[in-house]
């Protein structure tokens, strides 16, 4: 618990600086070198607070502010440089970056290649583990808005989840020594980052990617860690790399449910005392979909000027299907490539998507 107070602590001030210099306007001549000194004086004279040997004879309030004082000041200078150099972690190119892009245009060609009945299938497939949303019909793409099912398209913490579970399930097989272990954390380190960079490092999944990363490290260094340092261990390394990172929606949509999982999902999820697992999973999910509404909905309101009035249902019926139709639609696409794909392995991948379909376009007429 000390250890997430403490990281929190010193994330929360720091996304806020990071956030308020990124969004700043004015005029560059005045405003920003003035942010500049005052960032720097900030950020040296916070810093040395924190050195002082006094520090450790500080109440818990001093050393608190002094924490807020320092991370607001360093988010401030890190949000200014970043803005003024156009750092952005997306579009970065290179070798390993134009293998995972050819990776991703090889899966579009394969899954292009299978003989769906329905062509609304392999669009729908391809923006699930790919990102490409060129194949979706504007019919479908209403579909998904009109039940607030868009987030299943958009490449997020889930596809990347289910990703991570599939690498991490067949690496299991490996064994469970010191040695094994730490290589197979490795090996799911690289083939999510892989996958990370060849569905355009977006920042949902990139969000995602990072938790993957210091989850994985802390099992290499046999250290315990929990979601709430995950996330906020996440947010300040994923501003420190991309400051102008603040200022996308998926970004802020992304840490934001997050949020709602780490801090309020276990209060709901507490409430339910009933022993019997089919309640207690029914009670579980809508717990989860409620937390992250709590936290997404008035962005998504603020964004869209809507709010899915359906999206408990939405959740509770189209996650589960989403959840199957990734790593059978994963299946399908390598044993296509492969020209090994038995015909009841496509149709039944087709058939879940149809499924996923037609769920949707009920909830969104209702």
């Amino acid at each position: 618990m000390r250890v997430e107070r403490e990281i929190a602590g010193f994330a929360f001030p720091f996304a806020a600086g990071v956030i308020a210099a990124v969004l700043t306007g004015g005029s560059p001549c005045i405003i920003k070198p003035t942010y500049h000194i005052l960032a720097l004086t900030f950020t040296l004279s916070s810093a040395l607070l924190l050195l002082h040997t006094a520090r450790r004879d500080w109440n818990p309030a001093a050393q608190w502010c002094a924490t807020a004082f320092c991370a607001l000041s360093c988010g401030i200078l890190i949000g200014i440089s970043g803005k003024e150099m156009g750092v952005s972690a997306v579009g970065a190119d290179g070798w390993l970056t134009r293998t995972a892009e050819g990776c991703a245009v090889r899966m579009q060609a394969a899954i292009d290649s299978i003989a769906f009945t329905d062509n609304s299938t392999g669009g729908i497939l391809k923006a699930l583990l790919t990102g490409d949303r060129s194949g979706i019909t504007p019919e479908v793409s209403e579909a998904f808005r009109a039940s607030g099912a868009s987030h299943i398209l958009a490449l997020s913490g889930l596809h990347l989840g289910i990703i991570y579970g599939i690498v991490s399930k067949t690496l299991s097989v490996s064994g469970n020594s010191t040695t094994m272990r730490r290589a197979r954390s490795v090996l799911i380190m690289a083939a999510c980052g892989l996958y990370t960079l060849a569905t355009g490092a977006g920042a949902s999944i990139t969000r995602a990617f990072l938790f993957i990363v210091l989850k994985e490290t802390a099992e290499i260094a046999g250290r315990q860690t929990s979601l709430k340092v995950l996330l906020t261990a996440a947010l300040i390394l994923h501003l420190a790399y991309d400051p102008t990172a603040a200022t996308d929606i998926g970004f802020q949509l992304s840490y934001a449910a997050m949020l709602g999982i780490a801090y309020i999902f276990p209060y709901l999820k507490g409430m339910w005392k009933n022993s019997w697992k089919g309640l207690k999973w029914i009670w579980n999910s809508a717990a989860l979909s409620i937390s992250c509404q709590i936290t997404t909905g008035p962005l998504a309101y603020l964004y869209f000027g809507t709010f899915p009035q359906y999206f408990l249902l939405t959740n509770l019926l189209a996650l589960p299907l989403a959840t199957l139709i990734i790593p059978a639609g994963l299946l399908t696409t390598v044993l296509s490539m492969a020209g090994l794909c038995p015909d009841f392995i496509s149709k039944g991948t087709e058939w879940l998507t149809q499924i996923l379909l037609e769920t949707l376009r009920i909830i969104s007429l209702m």
